[in-house]
């Protein structure tokens, strides 16, 4: 029996969420009240489909079993796994989710893609099964990086994020339960330090965008894309491992090497990062960069899931 994705929301990470699903052979029901949704919806799905291809679709795997509705009403009848994308703004979701709750089945596990809020506070207007509405955070692509992050809240019993771990393992997603709720969650609190970080530099002049993302793309990222911060210094400790590298650069952490704040987005530094974005962009679309991406994401992917964990026969491990 198939299973059902129901997509609140199809901005870029709801019509993520239903390329992949629709690539893992689920049916995909969608409601979004902006009338150009469903032919926006379509379009992002053709032009992901080659990378989806590429990677391996799922037996019976076809864009044709995306269906649009007309309400949020009809979207979660018969749902499995509801995802709700709407934007980022706390008072929509918690009315949003609040309706989803009332008129979803008790059985389904409803996912806020929220990048910052906590599932407690998403919880706080549902009646029926709050337990059942918990963070499920994605990275862009949604259809080919398989991280989601997922937070129940005060509500949620441990049943209820074992369910939904299987739901978005069945997706093809690689779930990392949080432990506790809080703002961000994980993923995104270490970006907002890189990114804070990389602000300055450009607004103090010591960078441009283009040679901040280089010393990313042609250093740390490299290594990050299989062995992470930790994984990484502990290797640079030698054979005394991380031990050692605390006891030798551990003393460095004293030092003004960060500022963390994030300094004032005046129009000066914002003229600075769009002149460096668009330099960078060297006059190609988004979506032209976005299929660039995803080219790159394949061919990576590919690669490293020979060297994860379950290659190595380290089963139980993220």
């Amino acid at each position: 029996m198939s299973q059902q994705l129901s997509v609140i929301g199809t901005g870029v990470i709801g019509n993520g969420w239903i390329a992949r699903a629709l690539a893992r052979g689920w049916d995909v029901v969608a409601f979004d009240p902006a009338p150009e949704a469903p032919a926006r919806t379509r379009a992002f799905v053709d032009n992901a489909w080659a990378s989806l291809e590429r990677l391996g679709l799922a037996e019976g795997a076809s864009p044709a079993r995306l269906t649009f509705v007309d309400s949020l009403e009809q979207a979660v009848v018969g749902a499995d796994l509801i995802q709700e994308n709407v934007p980022e703004r706390l008072p929509l979701k918690q009315e949003i989710l609040a309706a989803i709750d009332a008129a979803a089945s008790p059985e389904a596990i409803i996912g806020s893609s929220t990048s910052g809020f906590k599932p407690s506070d998403l919880q706080q207007d549902c009646a029926k099964a709050p337990g059942r509405v918990i963070v499920a955070h994605p990275f862009n692509p949604v259809y080919l990086l398989p991280l989601v992050e997922l937070v129940g809240g005060a509500a949620t019993e441990p049943a209820q994020v074992e369910r939904a771990q299987s739901l978005y393992q069945a997706l093809g997603m690689r779930p990392l339960v949080v432990r506790r709720e809080i703002e961000g969650h994980i993923a995104d609190r270490l970006m907002e330090a890189l990114w804070r970080e990389a602000l300055h530099l450009v607004n103090d002049g010591v960078a441009t965008t283009e040679e901040i993302d280089a010393a990313v793309v042609y250093g740390c990222g490299l290594r990050w894309s299989l062995m992470g911060t930790f994984l990484t210094f502990h290797l640079a400790g030698g054979e005394q491992g991380m031990r050692h590298m605390l006891e030798q650069f551990g003393p460095a952490l004293k030092l003004p090497w960060t500022k963390l704040e994030a300094p004032e987005l005046t129009d000066t530094l914002i003229d600075r990062v769009v002149e460096g974005c668009e330099h960078q962009a060297a006059g190609r679309p988004v979506a032209e960069l976005d299929r660039r991406r995803d080219d790159f994401l394949v061919e990576l992917l590919d690669l490293v899931q020979k060297y994860w964990p379950e290659a190595e026969g380290l089963e139980g491990r993220i």
